[in-house]
């Protein structure tokens, strides 16, 4: 895990989605859940937890072999998060509705539509290599609307 390579990335990412978001790296999420990055919107800001991403990569492919190109995917969306231009509204709907239903389903819409926004920064990853990252990505969101429709 080479910082200056981890800075390049985040750089050349920023410079194709057109973003002006703060980036920020750490090592661990807060509370030691397993989430690789994580944008906030009222600062405008991405930080993404290196460690975890590292951990995630070697669960997901059982090698570090593709940790930049990993750490790139996960960026991108968290970049894609960044740029959707829905995202506020999404939130708002999520805080107004109590019925669960509602909310996994805007959860899931709001992670599709950052996952959907960040294609076409990473079009130089294999697609097959982001399509198992998107997959578990959606993969607790999916499950718990799965039930509801069976």
């Amino acid at each position: 895990m080479n910082k200056s390579e981890l800075n390049r990335i985040t750089q050349e990412l920023l410079r194709r989605s057109g973003s002006s978001v703060t980036v920020e790296m750490e090592a661990y999420f807060p509370g030691g859940r397993l989430i690789g990055g994580k944008y906030v919107m009222n600062s405008h800001s991405v930080t993404m937890y290196t460690e975890v991403i590292r951990q995630q990569c070697l669960q997901l492919f059982g090698t570090l072999e593709p940790y930049h190109a990993y750490f790139a995917v996960v960026f991108a969306h968290e970049l894609g998060h960044s740029m959707d231009m829905t995202l506020t509204e999404l939130c708002d709907r999520m805080d107004r509705t109590v019925d669960e239903w509602d909310q996994r389903q805007l959860a899931l819409q709001i992670e599709e539509n950052a996952w959907n926004n960040a294609m076409p920064w990473i079009q130089d990853i294999d697609p097959d290599f982001i399509q198992v990252i998107v997959d578990q990505s959606l993969a607790a969101y999916r499950e718990e609307l799965a039930p509801e429709i069976a």
